[in-house]
């Protein structure tokens, strides 16, 4: 597939925003129920809200793009990935229908619906809502971040530069380990806020945290939306070694990486 262009993705953005706000609206009905927990892997929880998500999310995509593969979270856990090779792919989606599944099941509201498109290893754009809160995160380039609070319209975003205080850092609020804490002793940190899923990008993306480092495991669908959002803000996403973040990866995991801001 060729490359999009700036108004094809400015196009696209809007209605990825809108299929992640449907798959959200399906959330938020099981949210507000008795639903039940299984689990797919060890300390792997699955709800039906995150099925019920996917199944809109897909159903969207193949109607946008159906030239693009998906790559999707429950499409993995089942084996039904597109044959091939992603890393040899132009382009292909991925997506987390339900980011942030454990907070999702204590109800604090801290989940979020993650769809990106990946050109080239690269996020290129990606839409991060919250829907406990009605709250889109989204960009497709450079300068174009933007969050939507219910019932606003749109704000541009950008990371910010750090203050003279000090580091404002955002960790997991339910993977922070102490190899995160040793990382952190080092650094010239003012305060440590804590976050579910992918909501971590997006503090940083709009200027309210510096830094998240993340040392625990993750996989690309976990990152690659609020990735995406974090590059339209002007901030960065490598890994320890300096090198940036990419996808397409061996069984889609990612290694050790570093969210900065200004």
């Amino acid at each position: 597939m060729p490359r999009l262009e700036a108004a094809a993705r400015a196009e696209l953005i809007v209605a990825l925003a809108d299929l992640a706000r449907d798959a959200g609206a399906e959330i938020m009905k099981i949210y507000e129920s008795d639903f039940d927990v299984r689990e797919k892997g060890e300390n792997d929880p699955v709800t039906d809200a995150d099925v019920a998500a996917e199944a809109v999310i897909l159903a969207g995509l193949a109607k946008l793009s159906p030239e693009i593969p998906v790559i999707a979270e429950e499409l993995a856990a089942a084996g039904k990935l597109p044959p091939g090779n992603p890393a040899a792919w132009s382009s292909f989606w991925l997506v987390d229908p339900l980011d942030g599944t454990k907070e999702f099941i204590k109800k604090n509201g801290e989940f979020t619906v993650n769809i990106a498109l990946i050109e080239d290893g690269i996020p290129v754009l990606g839409v991060v809502y919250v829907p406990a809160k009605g709250t889109t995160y989204a960009g497709h380039g450079m300068g174009t971040a933007t969050v939507r609070r219910q019932g606003l319209p749109p704000q541009s975003i950008k990371v910010r530069p750090v203050p003279p205080s000090g580091l404002t850092v955002v960790a997991s609020r339910s993977h922070r380990d102490k190899e995160t804490d040793d990382y952190l002793a080092d650094l010239p940190v003012d305060q440590i806020i804590s976050a579910g899923s992918s909501l971590k990008f997006c503090l940083v993306a709009e200027g309210q945290a510096d830094l998240y480092p993340r040392l625990g495991p993750t996989m690309e669908w976990d990152t690659a939306a609020g990735h995406a959002v974090v590059l339209s803000a002007g901030g960065t996403v490598s890994t320890f070694e300096g090198a940036a973040l990419s996808y397409g990866k061996p069984e889609f995991r990612n290694p050790k990486f570093v969210v900065k801001g200004g």
